[in-house]
């Protein structure tokens, strides 16, 4: 399961100059900020979507690429500073290819149609060279060369980081391919996800059979949860903390609220016009008109307009984080000004109508 603490932190660079709203690959590469941010996005899956399992598959194959880009990017090291004679020794292909690959510079893992010419053929021969590399490590190959590849905890905690001290072994790959593998795709797996069967066929085979751990296993699986993610989820996660700051267990709480206020408030000022009762006591009819006519146009719009003014994010019940992505910000603040202008009018409309009325008893 994806470590959601990893996400609560933003990019180190986000887009402060944005005048639009997020992407969805901006958001997954943590470019952005509340609300808008990952860990916002996460928990929208988690709790509204129930199809968390699906940024668990990217989050994971996003990892895999970062730990392939690492280990490939430290033997290339290795083999260019310690082991000039590689070829001599091992695979001439292989260290050709390493020598020919360029440094592999971090950057956020996004789906095939994304990438530019430069990061694709990279991608492409970095695949070729875990390919080769497996070729020569299995022990159908004998003897092959000797892989400086120091000792490394687990595939969680690789980061794209250039300290030497940041290090992994092929095995490390092969067990982060398998995991995702056995999690996410086999039938019956933990945390199945639906994917077409040719997809899921492929990418088996390729593990299990063909013994390959290359980033491309998972390119057609990663696209494909990319786009079903952008065309079902995304929308909706955008409308929810961009348009409004209120989730739905405290919106099904103000409708209840609202409605019972109204109810409240047109009990009473029938009673009032009834008894017969003076203006002035007909004045308190504002306080549960007031309360309704706020808390139904906050269900009505997914925003309460007092705390997007203040620059709070409700995401869990009752639980609220700051607003900091600056377009959101401007854009709950101008909703919320729309919203305070048709309370306050719905609101002395009635307050009016009821305050005026002439009383009758009965």
């Amino acid at each position: 399961m994806a470590d959601t603490r990893d996400m609560a932190a933003p990019s180190p660079q986000p887009d402060l100059a944005r005048n639009r709203l997020p992407t969805l690959f901006e958001v997954l590469s943590r470019r952005t900020l509340p609300p808008v941010d990952l860990f916002s996005f996460y928990i929208y899956m988690r709790d509204q979507q129930r199809s968390v399992d699906y940024l668990d598959f990217w989050l994971d194959v996003a990892q895999h690429m970062s730990l392939c880009r690492h280990y490939v990017r430290e033997l290339r090291r290795s083999v260019l500073v310690a082991t000039p004679d590689m070829e001599k020794n091992g695979s001439k292909r292989s260290s050709m290819i390493l020598e020919q690959m360029g440094d592999l510079e971090p950057r956020a893992a996004g789906p095939s149609m994304f990438s530019t010419e430069k990061e694709r053929s990279q991608d492409a021969q970095m695949s070729a060279f875990l390919r080769e590399d497996q070729s020569h490590d299995s022990p159908q190959s004998g003897s092959g060369p000797i892989r400086p590849s120091p000792k490394f905890s687990s595939p969680r905690d690789v980061t794209d980081s250039n300290s030497p001290s940041h290090t992994v072994n092929r095995q490390d790959i092969r067990a982060s391919a398998e995991k995702i593998l056995y999690t996410f795709l086999l039938p019956g797996a933990e945390r199945e996800i639906t994917l077409p069967g040719s997809i899921t066929q492929d990418v088996t085979t390729a593990i299990e059979e063909q013994g390959r751990d290359d980033p491309e296993v998972f390119d057609v699986a990663k696209d494909y949860v990319f786009q079903a993610i952008e065309r079902d989820a995304f929308p909706g996660f955008l409308r929810m903390k961009a348009l409004g700051n209120l989730i739905p267990p405290t919106l099904v709480m103000r409708l209840i609220v609202g409605l019972v206020s109204m109810f409240g408030a047109f009990w009473a000022a029938f009673i009032l016009i009834f008894l017969d009762k003076s203006r002035s006591t007909k004045c308190w009819l504002i306080l549960p008109f007031s309360v309704g006519v706020y808390f139904l146009a906050s269900y009505q719009y997914s925003l309460d307009p007092i705390m997007a003014l203040v620059g709070l994010s409700e995401y869990t019940p009752f639980n609220f984080s700051r607003v900091r992505e600056p377009y959101v910000r401007q854009l709950l603040a101008k909703r919320a000004v729309m919203v305070l202008a048709v309370t306050a009018l719905i609101d002395a409309a009635l307050c009016v109508l009821f305050i005026l009325v002439p009383g009758k008893r009965l």
